[in-house]
This record gives C-alpha cells, sequence and structure tokens, in this order.
C-alpha cells in the first residue's frame, strides 16, 4: 500500500523538486501539491493524504495555523514541517500546533524522504541542530511544562541510551545504527520510554529528560 503525501509549499521550483523526489521513491506517492493552504480543508479531502509537508511562510494562513486545523480535525494525518526557517519560536509553535516533526529544506533529500517514512510509522523526526533549538528556547524563557524534581521511572539501561540519543536529535534509523539494533525495536524502546514518562511525543520526551535530568 502506497503512502500518500501532500505537499504546501509556496516556492514552486522546490514544490516541484519535492515532487519528483517523492514520485521516484518506491511506495511514496505525491497525491497533491499546493503553493498555500487556501481551502485546505477541501484539498485535504481531495488527496487523502497520510502524510503532510508543511512550508511555514506562505500567502494568506501560514502553515503553523493550517497545522494546527489539521490536528484538531485530521489527528491521523502526520504534519512534518519542512522550512528554511530556524528560528526556537518558530520551531516551538510548529510543535504545539501538533506537527509531528520538524525538518529543514537544505536537508539532503535523502533524509527528507527518510523523516516522511518516520513519521508516518509514528516517529518524530527533528534535526539535531532543530532538537538543540527546542531545549535553547524552554532554557532562554524559563519554560517548565514537566515538575522539575526528579522521578524513578524504571527506563532500563538501554531505554536512557536512546532517550540520550534521542535528545541528541538523533532519527530512529540513526539510532538503531549506532545501537546496532533493528528499526523496529528502537520503535518498541520509544513506545516504552513514552509510557514510562507519561508523554506522548518526542518533544515532551526530551524536554522532560533535560527538565529532569534523566539524562
Amino acid at each position: 500500500m502506497e503512502m500518500r503525501i501532500v505537499i504546501f509549499e509556496d516556492n514552486k521550483l522546490v514544490r516541484e523538486a519535492m515532487q519528483v523526489i517523492i514520485n521516484g521513491t518506491p511506495g511514496l506517492n505525491c497525491t497533491g501539491a499546493y503553493a498555500d493552504v487556501s481551502l485546505l480543508e477541501q484539498k485535504i479531502k481531495a488527496a487523502n493524504p497520510d502524510v503532510v509537508l508543511m512550508d511555514i511562510e506562505m500567502p494568506g494562513m501560514s502553515g503553523i495555523d493550517a497545522t494546527k486545523i489539521l490536528h484538531e480535525r485530521y489527528p491521523e494525518i502526520k504534519v512534518l514541517i519542512q522550512t528554511v526557517f530556524n528560528e526556537s519560536e518558530k520551531i516551538f509553535m510548529a510543535l504545539a500546533a501538533g506537527a509531528s516533526g520538524y525538518i529543514l529544506k537544505n536537508d539532503p533529500p535523502a533524509k527528507q524522504i527518510e523523516a516522511i517514512q518516520e513519521v508516518y510509522h509514528g516517529g518524530a523526526p527533528m534535526s539535531p541542530s532543530i532538537a538543540k533549538k527546542v531545549l535553547d528556547f524552554f532554557s532562554s524563557k524559563n519554560v517548565v511544562l514537566v515538575s522539575p524534581e526528579p522521578n524513578d521511572y524504571d527506563l532500563s539501561k538501554r531505554e536512557l541510551e536512546i532517550l540520550t540519543m534521542m535528545t541528541e536529535g538523533n532519527n530512529y534509523r540513526t539510532i538503531a545504527a549506532k545501537a546496532f539494533i533493528s528499526y523496529e525495536t528502537v520503535r518498541t524502546h520509544v513506545k516504552k520510554i513514552y509510557k514510562k514518562l507519561h508523554v506522548a511525543s518526542r518533544a515532551e520526551a526530551v524536554l522532560k529528560a533535560s527538565q529532569q535530568r534523566i539524562v
């Protein structure tokens, strides 16, 4: 079964290049590519995507506002923010709006495809530079979303190892290679980590690990 991808990107060259890359990848199919998010729901219903590649800055409604709508009305659709912007505040706003992952447009095509596949399978891809900016944003704003007091979450040595690599911005495939385990095993460990930390996303896990000094 093919994975359906929709692109929202106002730059024609970038949009068309991503279409070619996606359609040239076995198992992926670009079912829609749009220059803006006007008539958002109409476009989503027509293209029926599994994953949406969302630019932040577009004419009219921003990608962040569109992400919030998709997250509220179509929670089964994964939104992967793709942009040239790497300001901490925009990153936080996108994640808070419900984005499942965040990569930069200058990431290599292979990495972008890997991020699409990872987010589809329940992962939360985030470039290392993005992961660092998220943590820096919380630190600079003195944001505390979880109790700073450490707790015993009963994480195994392997789970602590994987959580550490997650805070460093490594994606699932990189973690699998570094830990000498399979991609599916990484996913299983991450699910257990989320359950033990009482979180629902990578951003929450990374934040909790940082603020409670778990790793």
